[in-house]
């Protein structure tokens, strides 16, 4: 792996695509987390006198409409208050403006370019990796530095683009080398090697299971997926989630690999999709007609724990139960803690599962918390990622 270590970027114009894809309402930024984890990498180019060129997507840009939602104007601000330097902010992609200020940059100084995907609103420039885009912003600087890992899994010319016009001097920062180091542990995993996935759909699982499950000891299944596979087993489910599309998909899994997938014994069901109505817990083989099931019940997380107890490699991908709903987050968390308290060597794979450790003040304390949502789940299906492959 090729990392900024490996570059000279004393004095140079140092190019580096961040992930500033952060939450924005009324100009306002939710959460701020994208913008802290790209100072590491932004702080060792001002340490070494590198003039700073940064380049960020934000949200999607379709028609006229979304350029003012997602200008990156409130992030060059936050920018600003974390470096505790100016922070001049480019509020176009490309042209005169943006050229003079990169020329007269001095050592230490920071450009904050304008959103990538304004480019996508003629003719998807920037998301269709734009040959003459990624060349043109090559142009700009010396060394290009890729720590977007939220983006990796695309072929865009805001990374890609740029490092294929910047051969020998393209680079990875901190934070996509702290999440690569991390998510190599699961190519050769430490045994026991558990996977435990939850979430809605089957569909974006599928991938998933079919690469780790020749590696894994067991795969522990919840969330709304794990209906189909109980239907798939012969369960009656009610009118919990079915993913009816991929039923052979979960059939032939369980006939191929029954003895690896750990499926719920039993579930909180309910007749309403609501956070009001009273839940029962039922045995898998109880659940009525009218019933949906919305969390995996106690005995289920005893079962997991069970399973979970002597692994020494743990992946995550998904809740176990609504999480949006109070009432049906209690089992995520109290699975979450047990692998904490047991200091279980814990990969948690982005999404929603990380949310869900942030709001139970875990995230920290588990082994890695990966910052991709798409990017991680394409690595964990064992895909090539364009902006991996791009700089070697």
């Amino acid at each position: 792996m090729k990392t900024i270590k490996d570059l000279n970027i004393e004095n140079k114009k140092v190019l580096i695509r961040c992930d500033f894809n952060v939450p924005l309402k009324d100009g306002k930024i939710g959460d701020d987390t994208r913008i802290v984890s790209s100072l590491q990498t932004i702080n060792y180019c001002l340490d070494k006198n590198a003039k700073v060129i940064l380049l960020s997507h934000l949200g999607r840009v379709k028609e006229e409409a979304d350029l003012e939602k997602n200008n990156l104007a409130p992030v060059a601000k936050r920018l600003e208050e974390l470096l505790e330097r100016p922070v001049t902010f480019i509020d176009e992609t490309r042209g005169e403006k943006l050229e003079e200020a990169i020329n007269n940059m001095k050592d230490g100084d920071v450009v904050l370019i304008q959103n990538t995907r304004y480019e996508d609103l003629d003719g998807k420039k920037e998301s269709k990796n734009d040959e003459e885009l990624g060349k043109y912003w090559a142009s700009l600087g010396d060394v290009f530095i890729n720590d977007a890992f939220g983006t990796i899994h695309r072929a865009h010319a805001s990374n890609v683009g740029i490092a294929t016009n910047l051969p020998g001097n393209s680079a990875f920062g901190f934070l996509i080398e702290k999440e690569l180091t991390a998510l190599s542990a699961l190519d050769n995993p430490e045994k026991p090697f558990m996977v435990v996935l939850g979430g809605a759909k089957v569909s974006d699982k599928i991938g998933v299971i079919e690469n780790l499950v020749t590696k894994a000891d067991k795969i522990l299944i919840g969330g709304g997926m794990a209906f189909t596979f109980l239907k798939a087993d012969g369960y009656e489910i009610g009118t919990s989630l079915l993913d009816e599309e991929n039923l052979e998909f979960c059939t032939r899994i369980l006939k191929e690999y029954g003895d690896k997938i750990v499926l719920p014994v039993d579930v909180a069901v309910t007749t309403e999709y609501s956070n009001e109505e009273e839940y029962k817990v039922r045995s898998i083989n109880e659940i009525e007609y009218n019933e949906m099931g919305l969390d995996i019940g106690p005995e289920t997380k005893e079962t997991f724990a069970n399973h979970l107890k002597d692994a020494k490699t743990v992946i995550w991908n998904g809740p176990l139960g609504v999480y949006e709903f109070e009432k049906y987050k209690k089992h995520t968390d109290e699975l979450l803690q047990f692998l904490v308290d047991n200091d279980i060597k814990t990969i948690l794979g982005g999404g929603d599962i990380v949310a869900a450790a942030a709001a139970a003040n875990l995230k920290e304390k588990v082994y890695h918390a990966s910052t991709g949502g798409g990017a991680t789940l394409e690595y964990l299906e064992g895909k090539s990622l364009p902006g991996i492959e791009a700089i070697k």
